[in-house]
């Protein structure tokens, strides 16, 4: 896992004038004491000037327009991002799958995968998902059946977009160095299928 940045921010004196009016959009208002700003990432998109407004389209409408419950969603992102080993996207997704319902021992469990007995089926079908498009690009026809007992057809082509933009983000985050926020929390040592490898 890379520990250090390659990439760093885009300088805003290079910023054109859209990313600096979504850069300083997404900047809370007297919210320097806290930390709480854009993700590191978002500054790194901000290279590449025209990805980042169609970007951040694709993963609001993802965020605020999702057939997934919330809950779903961030289970998705996080078992995604331990799968990836991205440490920036895992430790921005425990404070989003905490606000979405996740108890702490749940996130205990995402390391240890779909076998945990915690996981309801449900659960657990949404985790087998991820390990196996992360291993395969596929889903079996077990957890598929699984997964149409549970979910509408829009979720699921909704849960494949989810991995899919997760996957994206977190080898964008592993490939560019994208440094984790200091105050969110390190990703788990172990608990991916690629630690067994």
């Amino acid at each position: 896992m890379l520990m250090k940045s390659r990439l760093g921010p885009a300088s805003p004196d290079h910023w054109s004038e859209p990313v600096r009016e979504i850069l300083d959009g997404l900047q809370p208002a007297a919210d320097s004491a806290t930390g709480k700003g854009p993700p590191n990432i978002l500054y790194t998109i901000a290279h590449h000037p025209a990805l980042l407004p169609s970007f951040l389209g694709f993963t609001a409408t993802l965020a605020t327009r999702g057939v997934l419950e919330r809950r779903d969603s961030e289970l998705l992102a996080l078992r995604t991002s331990l799968n990836c080993r991205s440490a920036f996207e895992w430790g921005h997704h425990v404070e989003y799958g905490l606000a979405a319902g996740l108890e702490p021992k749940e996130l205990g469990a995402i390391a240890n995968g779909p076998e945990d007995p915690s996981w309801s089926p449900r659960d657990r079908s949404l985790l087998r998902a991820c390990d196996e498009l992360h291993a395969h690009q596929q889903i079996s026809d077990q957890t598929y059946d699984a997964l149409s007992a549970e979910l509408s057809p829009a979720q699921i082509v909704e849960l494949t977009f989810v991995i899919g933009n997760y996957t994206m983000l977190s080898m964008v985050a592993n490939a560019t160095g994208v440094p984790l926020e200091e105050r969110l929390p390190a990703m788990p040592a172990k608990g991916s299928p690629r630690d067994s490898r």
